[in-house]
């Protein structure tokens, strides 16, 4: 099978799994519920939660321009902040970090250098995934949802316990990955592991692990700055936006819960196995917030605010992209007359 017909096998593979996760769904939906869910939720909030969007995603955009700024990069926070949003755009059609290669191909034109952008990018994952997945373990610390179960006295500190010794690994793990003098050993260590696995992973494992390399001489003032930025977009582009779209369809869940919820449903969306993460947000929030006593209908249409966060920022990188098609074509018009008036 060629290339092309590989990845529309793979899209309508990721489209039927979209679809059936969408259809368990709204099978498990009482209609006149959501209807009435949709007639009392807060409208007003809608509108904070797209606003913040704009705020979360011109945050990252003033992060990813520090990040290439250290690899000698020099680009504009705008024309960042319109690469995410042209992001957001082909997200609504390629699943999980493959519809980041859009950002890629923009931030590699402007700049000119691809690996430089790249290693930028997959350190400005790292740090985003590190610090979200920490949100999400102290949260389950604090919240530990083993108590809202019918379970021994003992083992009500378990889960917290293990969420403790996880979120202290990894930072122990981070903070010998982005150390120059453990950096190394530690990406040997990783690309050990990945020998059991075919070559075509192992090949980009490896340079994956490569450009994490070069931020390992970057100091820890720098990988403190950013993980500082981290936090502040992931309290607003997480944190807070759930809170309003669980505000908005009048979800009464705590806010710890809610934290955790969105780390998991974020770690859950890195996996490409459906569009837009349709369908896994769904399943995660309608599932995991009946634990709580959360109406279905409410949970859905939670989840549809925050969907509509990402469709509002979508619509923005749709205008930047017929935007940046009319210039080109301006501009192939432009050349093509003086070409005329020099014959």
């Amino acid at each position: 099978m060629k290339t092309p017909g590989r990845q529309l096998a793979k899209l309508i593979i990721r489209a039927l799994i979209t679809a059936g996760l969408l259809v368990w769904v709204f099978s498990q939906i009482d209609l006149g519920q959501f209807g009435q869910a949709v007639k009392t939720a807060k409208w007003q909030l809608l509108i904070a939660a797209w606003v913040l969007t704009v705020i979360f995603f011109w945050i990252r955009s003033i992060k990813m321009r520090l990040i290439l700024k250290k690899q000698d990069c020099k680009i504009g926070i705008a024309t960042i902040f319109r690469a995410s949003a042209v992001t957001s755009l082909y997200s609504m059609i390629l699943p999980g970090v493959l519809s980041t290669g859009a950002k890629w191909y923009i931030l590699k034109k402007d700049t000119g250098k691809g690996s430089n952008v790249l290693s930028s990018m997959v350190y400005n994952q790292l740090v985003t995934m590190f610090v979200m997945v920490a949100f999400g373990l102290a949260a389950l610390m604090i919240t530990n949802p083993v108590l809202l179960l019918k379970t021994e006295a003992g083992s009500r500190w378990l889960l917290p316990l293990i969420c403790g010794i996880l979120l202290a690994v990894m930072i122990i793990i981070l903070l010998l990955l982005l150390n120059s003098r453990t950096g190394g050993k530690i990406t040997d260590g990783f690309g050990f592991l990945l020998k059991p696995f075919p070559q075509k992973i192992r090949q980009k494992g490896r340079e994956i692990l490569d450009q994490i390399a070069i931020f390992q001489a970057a100091g820890a003032g720098f990988h403190l700055k950013i993980a500082s930025v981290t936090t502040i977009d992931t309290l607003i582009g997480g944190v807070i936006i759930y809170i309003l779209s669980a505000r908005a369809a009048n979800v009464a869940a705590p806010v710890g819960v809610l934290v955790w919820i969105c780390a998991a449903i974020c770690v859950l969306g890195r996996i490409p196995i459906s569009v837009a993460n349709l369908g896994v947000r769904e399943i995660t929030l309608v599932g995991l917030l009946g634990i709580y006593g959360v109406e279905k209908s409410q949970a859905l249409l939670m989840s549809m605010i925050i969907f509509s966060s990402l469709v509002f920022m979508a619509v923005i990188g749709a205008m930047y992209q017929i935007s940046w098609a009319v210039s080109s074509k301006k501009y192939t018009k432009s050349n093509d007359d003086e070409k005329m008036s020099c014959m």
